[in-house]
């Protein structure tokens, strides 16, 4: 009776394995689908890759340094203008 009962249990563990092993298969298969639908969508949509947006936003910041660096130069030549322009009167 010891024996079949071991017997017994040990297919019920060779099932949950084997049961574990086929659900990890699957959920690996799902998120594969789902990642490949996903990235066709966004594909579809031109939504720029990270690694674009991340160029793209380097790009914008260092624009907008620059930008505020030639605002700030404009008005400083404007104040020194103003200081030396002769008043009308």
């Amino acid at each position: 009776m010891t024996q079949t009962t071991s017997r017994f249990f040990d297919d019920i563990s060779r099932m949950v394995n084997d049961a574990a092993g086929m659900a990890d298969g699957v959920r690996r298969e799902v998120e594969t689908v789902m990642r490949t639908q996903a990235e066709r969508i966004l594909r579809e949509l031109d939504v720029p890759s990270r690694e674009e947006f991340e160029a793209l936003r380097e790009v914008a910041l260092k624009a907008r340094a620059e930008n505020e660096a030639q605002a700030a130069r404009i008005a400083a030549l404007e104040a020194k203008l103003s200081k030396t322009a002769p008043t009308a009167g």
